[in-house]
This record gives structure tokens, C-alpha cells and sequence, in this order.
């Protein structure tokens, strides 16, 4: 393996996170603040001040500006204190859970943002999950603590045994139920009591800070919060898990901060607590053994292509997670799928839909280069001399499906052209009946928002109206057999179609259905996770 000093240095000082929540649990605000603290912005906007049209910085889309949540996810990466920090901000609405896998896949740890009132919810569950399944450590935000909250001992159990993580909390708040002070730091045995500005978040909040036996804080808070607090750290030193870093870094333990993303109560203490904690880029597994993200040879995946993020050019970016070595401009890789030379001369990073050109970039760093139609979602670019295939990413089966026409069948190509790219990107999964002479398209989605979303882009990106028309199917699954066929499915509420990849998928109405036709071919393989493109 070849090691350069200077590849090394850069890689340590790499964070790469995903910010993970159910929708409404104040995700994109917390971005937004991590920025502003992380000096990357100096105001913060917020999806909600529509008067002031300002939007969320990291919400670049049209309809995401109009329905306040994010529909897909964004790369955003500054400096601070020494570190580069690349956030990737995910999705929070199910409907849009399979981007939100996707991006998992290129980060190398995960916050999780908790609303302090509602607890551990659905989405939130699903997508720990993901992150378990990948071993990365999670760092828990429990945020909104400015309004009426649980009790913080109860949304500590609540995690435990909802997701099954031993939790340790590195802070405490002062002050609950809407009239939240600050928080006590338990490694540095500090209070940090916040000041409340006429700026509603805008801007950095100002704080006063001192041991937690300095009588001047007992007398700010009262008799009161000062003895609940006292009694809540002898609790947690008596009966709480002890803080253990390796059982961070694998995932079993996760660090939970209180605080409030909109009022930034807490946010910076967040910040610096967890770059000291997070880990750099780390070794990935690849069809030749592992890569070492300081090796010199340079390496990365596809994990994300995004169609139209400038309206002006309807350019088509392929974004990257980068493994190992180090991006030059106009360096020629080999793009492993297809065996060809690739030159990356004019690679981007992002802040949101705001771009700068890429003159070097690291393992750990998230670029994006122009993409003429080459890439697909799982490719992996390389140099040396034997290219190698990164670990694919998951395609899950979709849950909803339609029909979707052209309404206007003079504007066929761009319907084609449209389809074809938010497909590619993986917004959509698109089928064909087999054999079929006319160009018939079924459309699967994992929600049915996705099928507004394809319904808004066609028309403001293709200028193409759409008939959509439900079908009845809530199942899909991939299928591996010789010669399946339409008389082996024995049901009527069942059809046979091809992926846009050209593999054989069955669609059903339900389980039941599923299970008979499982039962009459036993020599067929019936997949809910896609097998690789050929």
C-alpha cells in the first residue's frame, strides 16, 4: 500500500456524517445551524420564514421550497477549526426513505435528531436501523427542548429499548417543559446557561458558563432546578451506562445531546463535541479485499446522480463519495462497470445548489462531475492497475405503482428523455412489460409523494404533463429463474415485468398472493433486494 504524509494529514481531519430523523423533528434546521456556528453561513434561514423567502440552505428544489421538506438529499461541506466537514442532509419523509438509504451508504457516522416531545418515532427507527446494519457510530440530538418535552430519563429508556443502543448522555438540561435554561456538561462537571435573543436563531445565541458549583449559578436558577438538577447527576453517575469510545466507534453506545436546533440551545457544544468524537474515513470492503482511505491510488463510488440542479443548463451531476487517495483536476480513472478511461476535469463540491470547482478533494469528501449518461448509482471509479468494484448499494422494492403517460404524445421524447434520467437517479423505478410493442411504463415509488414530486419535475424540467394512473400492486421482488413466465404466476392479481435494467420482476398485491406463487415455482428465487447489474 502507498502512503503520501500529506494524504494521511488530510484524511484524519475528515468528518463525513448523515443527519438522520422523522420528518418534523427539525432536521433541516439543525443543518442550517451547524453551518451558521460552523462559520460556513452567517444567517440562518429557516423553511418556515416564507415572508422573508428564506429558505433552507440546504433545500435547493423548487417543490421543497413550497412544501417546507426536503425530497432529496444534499451534499454540504465547510471548514471548521482545522477539520473539513462534509454533512450529508437526508430526506426525513418516508416517502423518500430509499435516497436516504443510499446516502448512509457514503457516510461514515450519523446523527440522529430526536424531537424531545414526540420520542424514538417510525422513520427514525427505520432508518437506525440501516445505520446498525453498517456498523457506524450514531450521535443522538434530542432536539426542540425550547417547547414542552418528555421527561429526559424517560426519552433516555425510550431509546434503549426502542432501539435497542445503550445510550450515555454527555450533557443534561436545565430546565424543562418549555422553559429550558441550558445544559449541565458532564465531562467538563460545567453549566452553560443560554441568553435569549430578539434574532429567533438567526444568529450565534450567547451564553454564560462556569462550574456547577459556583453559588452564582444557584442562584440564577433557584432552589428548585438547581437541587433537580443535582439529584439528576447523581442518578446518572449512580445507574447510567459508563462512556466507553470503542463502543462508540462500533455502534453499540451512542452519545445523546439535549438542546433546541431552532433557538440554538446547545447546538455548539453538539459541534465540537462531536468532531472530537466522530471518526475519519474509515477501510471499505471492495471485490478485491479492502482499501485503505489514506492509499494512494485513488478510489470512489457513485451514490447519488441528480438531474437539473441548475435549471439553466439541465446538466446532470453524478455525485461521489471518495475512498482513498487524493482528486486532482483532470485525472483519468477507470470506470469499472465498463472497463473505459474517464477524465474528471471539472469535478464540484457543494453548499446546496451553490457550487465551487473541486481543485483537490480527499477520502471522505463528497464531489460532483459532469455525467453525459455514464454513470449509474453503485459505480466505482479507480485508478492502479487493477480496477476492483466497491460494495453495491441496496435497491429496495418498491411499495407503490402506476401508470404514468405522456398527456401530450407530440412531447414523447421529452417524456422518454425525463423518465429515463429521474429513474437513473433511483427517484423512481421504472418497468416495462416485456415483449410489448408500445412503450408502456409502470412506475414504482416507495411513497406516494414521490409520485407528486415525478409529477412536479416532469413539468418543470421536461415541460411534459402526466397521466398517472394507481395500480393495485403493494408488492415487488426480483426474480431469478430460467424462462419465468406469465402461466407459472397462476393468478390474475399478479404480472410479470422487466426493470429498467432489464431484469425480471413480479409484481403482487399482496403477501398472500406472493407466498402461493412462491410455493408453485420452488426453483425460483423471488429477491427484496436487487441482484447486480449484469
Amino acid at each position: 500500500m502507498k502512503i503520501s504524509d500529506e494524504i494521511q494529514a488530510e484524511v484524519q481531519r475528515r468528518r463525513t456524517f448523515a443527519i438522520i430523523s422523522h420528518p418534523d423533528a427539525g432536521k433541516t434546521t439543525m443543518t442550517e445551524k451547524l453551518l451558521l456556528y460552523g462559520g460556513a453561513i452567517r444567517l440562518a434561514g429557516t423553511v418556515k420564514a416564507r415572508k422573508a423567502k428564506q429558505y433552507a440552505v440546504s433545500d435547493w428544489m423548487d417543490i421543497e421550497k413550497q412544501r417546507g421538506i426536503s425530497v432529496t438529499s444534499s451534499a454540504l461541506n465547510f471548514d471548521y477549526n482545522g477539520y473539513r466537514i462534509n454533512i450529508l442532509d437526508t430526506p426525513g419523509h418516508q416517502d423518500f426513505s430509499e435516497d436516504t438509504y443510499r446516502t448512509l451508504v457514503a457516510a461514515d457516522s450519523a446523527v440522529m435528531l430526536i424531537d424531545g416531545a414526540k420520542g424514538v418515532e417510525a422513520q427514525t427507527k427505520k432508518l437506525f436501523h440501516v445505520c446498525r446494519m453498517r456498523g457506524i457510530p450514531i450521535f443522538t440530538f434530542v432536539n426542540k427542548l425550547d417547547r414542552a418535552c418528555k421527561n429526559p430519563l424517560d426519552l433516555m429508556a425510550e431509546i434503549e429499548e426502542t432501539l435497542g443502543i445503550k445510550s450515555y448522555p454527555m450533557n443534561w438540561p436545565i430546565g424543562i417543559d418549555g422553559d429550558f435554561k441550558g445544559v449541565f456538561d458532564r465531562g467538563q462537571s460545567r453549566i452553560e446557561l443560554f441568553e435569549s435573543g430578539g434574532s429567533h436563531g438567526q444568529s450565534i445565541v450567547a451564553s454564560r458558563s462556569g462550574s456547577v458549583n459556583d453559588p452564582r449559578f444557584k442562584e440564577l436558577l433557584g432552589d428548585h432546578l438547581y437541587g433537580r438538577l443535582c439529584e439528576d447527576i447523581s442518578l446518572l453517575d449512580i445507574a447510567g451506562d459508563e462512556f466507553d469510545m470503542e463502543k462508540i466507534r462500533a455502534g453499540e453506545l451512542t452519545p445523546v445531546f439535549f438542546g433546541s436546533a431552532m433557538t440554538n440551545f446547545g447546538v455548539s457544544q453538539f459541534l465540537e463535541a462531536f468532531i472530537s468524537m466522530a471518526p475519519p474515513p474509515a477501510e471499505r470492503i471492495h471485490s478485491e479485499g479492502i482499501m485503505s482511505p489514506w492509499d494512494s491510488d485513488f478510489s470512489g463510488f457513485v451514490f447519488k446522480i441528480q438531474a437539473n440542479m441548475d435549471p439553466a443548463h439541465r446538466d446532470r451531476l453524478a455525485f461521489i463519495r471518495i475512498c482513498s487517495g487524493k482528486y486532482e483536476k483532470g485525472m483519468e480513472v477507470t470506470h469499472e462497470r465498463t472497463g473505459r478511461k474517464i477524465r474528471l476535469s471539472q469535478a464540484q463540491q457543494f453548499m446546496a445548489q451553490e457550487r465551487t470547482a473541486a481543485e483537490n478533494a480527499y477520502a471522505g469528501d463528497i464531489v460532483g462531475v459532469f455525467d453525459p449518461g455514464t454513470f449509474l448509482i453503485g459505480d466505482t471509479i479507480c485508478t492502479g492497475q487493477k480496477p476492483f468494484r466497491y460494495e453495491g448499494i441496496p435497491m429496495f422494492p418498491a411499495e407503490h405503482f402506476a401508470e404514468v403517460s405522456a398527456r401530450d404524445s407530440s412531447k414523447r421524447k421529452q417524456f422518454l428523455k425525463g423518465i429515463q434520467q429521474i429513474s437513473e437517479e433511483g427517484a423512481i423505478q421504472v418497468f416495462k412489460t416485456p415483449n410489448l410493442g408500445i412503450e408502456m411504463f409502470t412506475v414504482g415509488v416507495a411513497g406516494i409523494l414521490q409520485l407528486e414530486v415525478l409529477e412536479y419535475r416532469m413539468k418543470s424540467e421536461y415541460n411534459v404533463d402526466l397521466f398517472i394512473r394507481n395500480l393495485p400492486y403493494t408488492l415487488a421482488r426480483w426474480v431469478i429463474a430460467d424462462n419465468f413466465t406469465k402461466e407459472m404466476l397462476g393468478f390474475s392479481e399478479a404480472v410479470i415485468v422487466e426493470d429498467q435494467y432489464g431484469r425480471t420482476v413480479v409484481l403482487v398485491k399482496n403477501q398472500w398472493t406472493l407466498n402461493s406463487i412462491a410455493g408453485k415455482n420452488k426453483d425460483a428465487r423471488f429477491l427484496d433486494i436487487a441482484p447486480p447489474v449484469s
